[in-house]
């Protein structure tokens, strides 16, 4: 009958891993409502790698490359005030694609398939534009 008591040793061990795999999520979940809200909202919603940092005036436009896409999004330099921004990418010979929002840090993010063309990337927080010529050839 040594059977039987391995059969019900075994089902003790299957409960105490679902019990050790249920705390792991409850505690996983804590902690990712627990973030700070900055860790939430980081501006690199992009994937990719970041490969340029456009910088003027009122802030910057970082600009992602991965898998041919482009991707950008506009950062105010001091976030807080809730501004006009936006951010547009044109890829060499196609229609440049843009938003804009008000709001106090950064813009929705911008992706477009570019392939190996090149690309126009503009930004704007308030009213200082910046526009750059034809990168990432």
């Amino acid at each position: 009958m040594a059977g039987g008591g391995v059969a019900a040793g075994g089902v003790g061990a299957l409960r105490r891993r679902l019990a050790a795999g249920a705390a792991v999520l409850v505690t996983a979940v804590l902690l990712a409502l627990a973030a700070p809200a900055d860790a939430q909202a980081a501006p690199a919603s992009c994937t990719g790698r970041k490969v340029r940092t456009l910088a003027f005036a009122n802030g910057q436009v970082q600009v992602y490359r991965g898998g041919g896409s482009v991707c950008a999004v506009t950062v105010q330099k001091h976030p807080g005030t809730k501004r006009l921004l936006s951010v547009g990418v044109q890829a060499r010979g196609h229609h440049p694609v843009r938003k804009a929002r008000r709001h106090a840090r950064t813009t929705l993010p911008v992706t477009v398939y570019a392939g190996h063309r090149c690309v126009r990337v503009s930004g704007s927080v308030g009213t200082v534009t910046y526009t750059s010529g034809w990168i990432l050839c």
